[in-house]
């Protein structure tokens, strides 16, 4: 089976990897988790997970039916490394939503027109309306970190877009959006591990890019960029819930919950959201150890 640019993950695992990744990844079983600082060592099990999935899914409903009457609007940002889980979790956000009414925004590489525009302006066609609800698959805060990691925009511009960026997401809250951001953070071994799986899985491999195979070798720029946008942008109006995504299935519990904990609705079940864990959500602190 060909490999997507010519193995270049495989490559990477047995020729550039530090050790202390390559040996996390070798002794890790199926379920076991690869990072020794998550509080878990396995996967939550599957019984177990679909179970709160099931109950979780009954009040993302209800919650879509309270936006509809309500005529409220709410904005989920959903940011994190590449292979940290977004995408998967927000299917199982939108598993049982109407098209209608929760869209998902996923925007490619600005168009050259979109180069000469103001910044936050193509993000700002795919926000909802009232009854709306309006998901992002990475948003504005792509100049912070990627756009910062791969040169893509310059020094001056990055500053611009932190000087607005307050006034921006203050325009958003006073317009009466919720708005909610979660950063879902994965250890750099469960990256590579995941990033392997794509390589080798013919149904996964389209998920793979250039970015992904250059980003494994700026993790650490990566880091530098991530820890200067949250401790620049976590604001008591506009805070980010951080989720240790290494394992999935805790991470798309923890991160819908955090938006079901953001509405008092009609008919909600305070047990069937519980409470989120504590050991792998919070804020920007957990990213620290």
């Amino acid at each position: 089976m060909d490999l997507p640019f010519n193995g270049a993950i495989s490559k990477y695992l047995e020729k550039e990897a530090p050790d202390h990744i390559r040996k996390a990844i070798g002794k890790a079983d199926k379920n076991d988790i690869s990072s020794k600082a998550y509080p878990y060592k396995e996967e939550m099990k599957t019984k177990d997970y679909e179970a709160r999935m099931a109950a979780l899914q009954i009040e993302l409903a209800k919650l879509q039916s309270h936006i509809r009457k309500t005529g409220s609007r709410l904005v989920v940002l959903f940011e994190g490394r590449d292979a940290a889980g977004k995408g998967g979790t927000i299917r199982r956000v939108t598993e049982n939503l109407n098209p209608r009414v929760c869209t998902v925004a996923a925007l490619q590489k600005p168009t050259d027109r979109e180069a000469r525009e103001w910044y936050f302006q193509r993000y700002i066609e795919w926000l909802p309306a009232g009854g709306e609800i309006t998901l992002f698959d990475r948003s504005w805060y792509n100049r912070g970190v990627v756009e910062k990691v791969f040169g893509f925009c310059t020094v001056k511009e990055r500053e611009h877009f932190f000087a607005q960026l307050p006034q921006f997401e203050d325009m958003l809250l006073e317009e009466g959006m919720v708005l909610i951001k979660l950063w879902l953070s994965v250890d750099r071994a469960e990256q590579l591990k995941r990033f392997l799986d794509r390589e080798r899985d013919p149904l996964k491999q389209w998920k793979l890019s250039e970015i992904d195979v250059e980003g494994l070798k700026r993790w650490d720029a990566y880091t530098q960029a991530i820890d200067e946008t949250l401790s620049r942008s976590h604001r008591a109006a506009a805070p980010w819930t951080v989720v240790l995504s290494d394992d999935k299935k805790r991470a798309r519990i923890a991160a819908i919950q955090t938006i079901l904990g953001r509405f008092d609705y009609a008919g909600k079940n305070a047990e069937a959201v519980g409470v989120t864990d504590v050991a792998i959500c919070g804020g920007p602190e957990l990213l620290n150890g």
